[in-house]
């Protein structure tokens, strides 16, 4: 059997607890950015008047719904 005092074994307790908190905390920060950049996957800003609109199509440059000019794609940064 192994012979530990009190306050270690309560240190140890303390620490596997902290740990596991750790975990589980990184794993929902990777959990909440995955949704919000899929989220954003589809989403644009148009150049010229500045709109932010979704669009699903596969076309390399879409029509912004408001002024109509053409854009290219590209991620929006969240900041």
């Amino acid at each position: 059997m192994i012979r530990i005092s009190l306050p270690w074994l309560v240190c140890v307790y303390l620490l596997v607890f902290l740990g596991a908190i750790f975990i589980a905390w990184i794993a929902y920060e990777m959990v909440r950015k995955f949704r919000e950049s899929r989220s954003l996957r589809h989403r644009l800003n148009c150049t010229i008047c500045g709109m932010e609109y979704e669009d699903r199509t596969k076309t390399l440059l879409p029509r912004c719904p408001h002024c109509g000019s053409l854009n290219e794609r590209f991620q929006l940064r969240v900041y």
